[in-house]
């Protein structure tokens, strides 16, 4: 399985924990849907990706990769220490002038 560039980028950035580089891949007014909440902007992104790398310490394995409803789809094996990991989980991105703009995790 080859992910596009980008989405290659952000899970390596994830699995290394690496928040500045997480979020250079995001638009400014991006969105990030998660455990049910929305996080948008920037600053609001960041935190999401602090708290959940300080609550959870997980990692995203990627096993899949799909084209859907004008989304791309990435599914992945979670793991970290939160209950029932790991879990599969579909993150569903969508793009605007190369950068994430929405972001749903589930």
């Amino acid at each position: 399985m080859t992910l596009p560039t980008l989405l290659a980028t952000y899970f390596a950035a994830t699995n290394s924990h690496d928040v500045h580089t997480m979020i250079a891949l995001f638009s400014d007014t991006a969105v990030v849907k998660d455990e049910g909440k929305e996080h948008q902007g920037i600053n609001a992104i960041r935190k999401w990706a602090e708290e959940a790398i300080r609550q959870y310490d997980f990692k995203v394995e990627p096993t899949g990769v799909a084209e859907a409803a004008g989304k791309t789809v990435v599914t992945g094996t979670v793991s970290g220490t939160f209950p029932g990991s790991p879990l599969q989980l579909q993150h569903a991105f969508s793009f605007d002038h190369g950068k994430i703009s929405r972001l749903e995790i589930g």
